[in-house]
């Protein structure tokens, strides 16, 4: 899928609330492609059931395979068997491709004692350092070279360190949790995060063999041991970010829309605020079903947080939501400098948004929305123009898919499914 060739044509339906019907979520993004990564940890094959048919996930099984794993993908099952030994060298061009082969890193070091890399690609949202990852592999004893934008980690067995994470990143925690299960002795995560993602790949790796404990809690404690041995199939959890963007959807478009295949746990601060703002719910273990009240929606503050709090990649959707509702909502990105950046062409359709500086922009609502041109600047901006052109009058053009799909699997069809008409198309 090239990154500008395809983009998505939408007739708005200019605030009627007219969609009807389910829409399943799919296996989630951020849970896969660690469980992808912590196939380097086995000494067997690892078989990964409801995993999403994304771009990134495509791309990382590319990066796994060219680490000398034999990989096969057939519907929504993956199986990875890895290498017994590797030189541990991330392909550049795939590597580049996406965020998170970062994460191939611990397991990939731990396992083979040395791993190369180029500086990760993926979304432009603001500085991203890596110099977290260098730091705590240092501490556990790797030794750490630099040369022509490509990083060099060795070390013939990771020993066991007390790190303290300056901020609790998901991506940190569970490539040093992954890293841990294989080092000598005791590794200690302090302020860690605490993501559903994060406590299903631990629980799954503690199936395995590994021995972790405080699963959940900001303090991973995990002895170090041999090689896991897989003790049966790894089942991804529902997105929770594919479920937050349906409810947002179905908020401002729907009728009578039920999100099904979802985990309504994991987006409770979603819910909380939905429910202020005066949406109209109803939840099950697995569902949430949205209707129209009938009634206006009021403004919500919105601050994003890290897990159990509100998730940075709702933050554009969620923007899209309060142009519709009446008063003043302050959004406060907390996590990324440069995550608002979309909100000028928001702007361009007819929002009221005003901006105090990189991380808080003031929505004024209610206002009328209008079809523009756009180009998606990254994935969840992107998904959050499409939502804001199916509620806009006229017709939308929303550019630079690719980023669309890196997250969300054929993402027009399912909303087709809902009434939404929106068509892929070829330039």
């Amino acid at each position: 899928m090239g990154m500008t060739q395809e983009s998505f044509r939408i007739e708005g339906l200019a605030g009627a609330k007219t969609l009807t019907g389910e829409i399943p979520v799919k296996g989630a993004k951020n849970d896969v492609l660690k469980i992808i990564a912590a196939s380097f940890l086995f000494t067997d094959e690892v078989v990964i059931e409801n995993a999403p048919d994304i771009a990134d996930v495509r791309s990382l099984l590319e990066l796994t395979k060219s680490l000398g794993a034999e990989v096969a993908h057939e519907g929504d099952t993956i199986r990875i068997t890895p290498p017994a030994t590797g030189d541990g060298v991330l392909d550049r061009t795939l590597a580049k491709r996406l965020r998170s082969s970062v994460v191939l890193t611990g397991p990939v070091l731990a396992r083979y004692g040395q791993v190369s890399f180029p500086y990760p690609g993926g979304c432009v949202i603001g500085t991203r350092p890596i110099d977290l990852f260098v730091r705590a592999f240092t501490k556990m004893g790797a030794t750490y070279t630099e040369e022509d934008e490509t990083f060099h980690l060795s070390a013939k067995k990771l020993t066991g360190a007390d790190i303290f994470l300056d901020v609790p990143s998901v991506g940190v925690t569970e490539t040093l949790m992954m890293a841990g299960t294989l080092a000598k002795g005791t590794t200690v995560i302090r302020n860690a995060a605490m993501e559903p993602e994060i406590q299903n790949l631990a629980h799954y790796l503690v199936s395995c063999g590994a021995v972790i404990s405080g699963i959940g809690t900001p303090t991973l404690t995990i002895e170090g041991g041999e090689p896991l041995q897989s003790t049966g199939s790894y089942t991804v959890i529902p997105d929770r970010i594919e479920t937050g963007s349906f409810l947002i959807l179905a908020a401002l478009a729907g009728k009578d829309v039920t999100v099904t295949k979802c985990n309504p746990l994991h987006v409770r601060s979603l819910l909380n605020l939905l429910e202020t703002a005066g949406v109209s719910f109803k939840t099950t273990d697995t569902t949430i079903q949205v209707t129209d009240s009938g009634k206006p929606y009021k403004a919500v503050n919105v601050k994003t947080h890290e897990y159990p709090g509100f998730a940075t990649d709702l933050q554009a959707p969620m923007t899209v939501f309060l142009t519709q509702a009446e008063g003043e909502s302050l959004v406060f990105e907390t996590m990324f400098e440069g995550r608002l950046n979309y909100t000028e062409d928001l702007v361009h359709m007819g929002a009221d948004i005003t901006m105090f500086d990189p991380h808080r922009v003031m929505v004024r609502g209610p206002r009328a929305l209008s079809g523009r041109e756009l180009q998606g600047p990254d994935l969840r901006a992107g998904l959050a123009y499409v939502i804001a052109g199916i509620i806009a009058k006229k017709t939308s053009i929303i550019r630079n898919i690719g980023h669309i799909d890196r997250g969300y699997e054929r993402i027009e069809e399912r909303f087709r499914a809902l009434g939404v008409s929106i068509s892929r198309e070829s330039v």
